[in-house]
């Protein structure tokens, strides 16, 4: 099993909108490392979910990995913000994985703390200027971090 941290801004969607929905497709992601990292993913895999773009920012629950290897809807849809015109359905672009809600931490854990605690080798999302929004997590750190937030609610 593989560990990730996936961001998202909670104004768009929430790990409250994924514990309502219980599942969801991670789409819209039109990165290209990103989208990479994406394809790496496995059924089972854990991804830390990252609310970013607010105060303060930081993981907040964890979900796993339940379906990979998906075509991105989004990048068809004209109405989209994710539209990809440059996009075709019998060659995709951008792909996506299924994920579903594992449950929220206690506290969150925040960006500050994380870059108190980790250093940028061995966090990514705490480097400088990082604005991926998927990262790995090595599993060593993954350990930590699921020590430190401690049991799922």
């Amino acid at each position: 099993m593989a560990y990730w941290l996936m961001k998202s801004e909670p104004d768009a969607y929430s790990i409250e909108d994924l514990a309502r929905e219980g599942t969801t497709l991670w789409d819209g992601i039109r990165n290209y490392q990103a989208r990479n990292f994406m394809r790496s993913m496995n059924v089972g895999d854990r991804a830390f979910f990252y609310h970013s773009n607010c105060k303060p920012p930081g993981i907040v629950g964890l979900m796993e990995v339940v379906e990979t290897g998906l075509v991105d809807p989004s990048q068809f849809d004209p109405n989209s913000k994710y539209h990809d015109p440059a996009s075709k359905p019998e060659s995709p672009r951008w792909d996506c994985v299924k994920l579903r809600y594992l449950g929220v931490f206690s506290a969150i854990l925040s960006l500050e703390t994380l870059r108190n605690t980790y250093s940028d080798d061995d966090l990514a999302v705490v480097r400088r200027g990082n604005r991926l929004s998927i990262l790995p997590v090595p599993e060593a750190i993954a350990t930590d971090l699921l020590q430190r937030l401690g049991e799922l609610q």
